[in-house]
């Protein structure tokens, strides 16, 4: 009987050792196959340029190789990275940018941008040659985004502002699950300044009933059908969702854009809580 009792308490320690290995391998396993996340919020990463695309005369793509064909930036929707470079004087400079890809373009992460005659980083951008390294330190940003948060999003871009519009859009677009529905307002110059508006069309074409973009030029074509000038209340009125407690208006332009956009969405009603400022 004791015999027994010995042989059954031994064939139970196996069985919970193998167990515990089992689940052990499966967990490592999973650790090995989990993408790996390259951002760092306390300290600069360098990440090889490995594909520039011109998209006009001041604007580029910019593709850069993460450590493995497996890795993920990871980035927070709604977030974004500071890059550091050099100034026509050699001197550091740092700016925030927001990539237009997500963790779902694993192996490498894009930026759009947009380079300005006197902008500090706008020089190492332009100067950048494929096989040159951009220092990059991240996430950063007070936006946190899930599926779910509102009902619908009101989105007022102007320029280069339209990065992290692009970003949250494309997340939502993309996940079936989410049926959070965006509407556009977007402001430039000339119709050569609208970034990234093939894919805005593209989303606008494959996703009708969730997503809408107006575009506002302030010298417009002659042939132009879309809205002249600037950002105006009576275009917010029209082509974003109505003052509720389930929307959110988000903005991202120039400084005296976001102001005048503030205002607009004050006279229409909007609570400081509908609203966030990229």
């Amino acid at each position: 009987m004791d015999n027994l009792q010995y042989h059954r308490t031994g064939m139970l320690s196996i069985a919970v050792a193998l167990v515990a290995i089992s689940v052990g391998t499966a967990y490592y396993f999973y650790l090995s196959r989990k993408p790996k996340r390259c951002l760092d919020p306390e300290k600069f990463k360098e990440f090889k340029l490995v594909k520039r695309t011109e998209l006009s005369h001041n604007v580029a793509k910019f593709r850069f190789e993460l450590p493995t064909t497996t890795s993920v930036l990871g980035l927070p929707i709604g977030q974004h990275i500071s890059c550091r470079g050099k100034d026509v004087n050699g001197e550091y400079a740092i700016k925030p940018y927001t990539p237009t890809t997500l963790d779902s373009d694993v192996g490498y992460f894009e930026l759009v941008v947009k380079m300005y005659p006197q902008g500090r980083m706008s020089h190492h951008f332009r100067e950048m040659c494929v096989g040159d390294y951009l220092a990059v330190k991240g996430p950063k940003g007070r936006f946190k985004y899930k599926p779910g948060l509102v009902r619908a999003f009101g989105m007022l871009a102007g320029g280069t502002g339209i990065t992290p519009m692009f970003q949250v859009t494309r997340a939502i677009l993309e996940n079936s699950s989410d049926k959070t529905n965006i509407h556009l307002v977007y402001a430039n110059v000339n119709y050569e300044d609208i970034l990234l508006k093939e894919e805005l069309d593209g989303f606008a074409r494959d996703y009708s009933d969730r997503f809408s973009v107006y575009y506002v030029l302030n010298e417009p074509p002659e042939d132009w059908s879309g809205g002249v000038g600037f950002i105006s209340w009576e275009m917010i009125q029209a082509h974003c969702p109505e003052p509720a407690s389930d929307i959110k208006i988000l903005r991202c332009g120039p400084p005296a854009m976001n102001k005048a956009m503030a205002t607009h969405l004050e006279t229409l009603g909007y609570s400081s809580d509908m609203q966030f400022q990229f």
